[in-house]
């Protein structure tokens, strides 16, 4: 019998693979998400409207197992 700690746990991690609704092939990707805000992001601290993250700017990249990381 499922415990409801683990039915909660095993709908969090269908969800995070989008597994729980149909996927839209016409979204675009994570990535180019990201760089759009990035761009805003810098387009608002040249016009001195935001100022620039403490640490610098945070960078997604793919690590050696395959998933990917934040490095600031």
């Amino acid at each position: 019998m499922m415990k409801a700690r683990d039915l909660k746990n095993s709908i969090l991690q269908l969800a995070v693979e989008g597994k729980l609704v149909p996927q839209d092939p016409n979204d675009e990707p994570a990535s180019m998400l990201l760089e759009r805000i990035r761009e805003q992001k810098r387009q608002l601290i040249a016009e001195g409207k935001a100022k620039f993250p403490k640490g610098g700017e945070s960078v997604i990249f793919t690590g050696s197992d395959g998933l990917p990381y934040e490095k600031r």
